[in-house]
């Protein structure tokens, strides 16, 4: 955890329990819950700077400190935060989201065997595939490999 300041380490843990936010109806635990927000800090990789970029972010907009701010605060400043969005926030979304469904309460939650994908893989339900229609016809924005 030395990539990150005290600092952004409660503030990041602020955010992230706002952003899923433990649930006793569920039985699951909370982004902040200390296996998994260990597991995020350690997933950041090649995103690392992405994610102090945010966390500066997120302070500047607190007037300093997320983390000191009460819950109503947080929630305003968090809602501001996401509404500008952009490729920080994005990408410390998707780090988030993925070490929490990586946790094996939250797998058991959904009915799911809280094991790797792979080889067995999963089964998932057909979905409407019309949906893809219009990605269908969109025209072609790649170029082929040569042969």
């Amino acid at each position: 955890m030395s990539e990150f300041s005290a600092d952004e380490l409660a503030d990041l843990r602020c955010l992230v329990r706002l952003m899923i936010p433990a649930s006793d109806a569920y039985k699951v635990p909370g982004a902040d819950d200390p296996s998994i927000f260990a597991d995020i800090i350690k997933s950041f990789g090649r995103d690392l700077s992405a994610v102090h970029t945010a966390l500066a972010d997120l302070a500047a907009r607190s007037g300093g400190s997320f983390s000191g701010l009460d819950a109503a605060a947080q929630g305003i400043v968090a809602a501001s935060f996401r509404e500008q969005g952009g490729t920080p926030l994005m990408l410390l979304h998707r780090t988030v989201l993925l070490c929490y469904y990586r946790d094996d309460r939250v797998m058991i939650s959904l009915d799911q065997e809280p094991r790797a994908p792979f080889p067995k893989g999963h089964v998932v339900e057909q979905g409407d595939w019309s949906l893809l229609d219009a990605v269908k016809q969109r025209p072609k924005m790649w170029r082929d490999a040569p042969p």
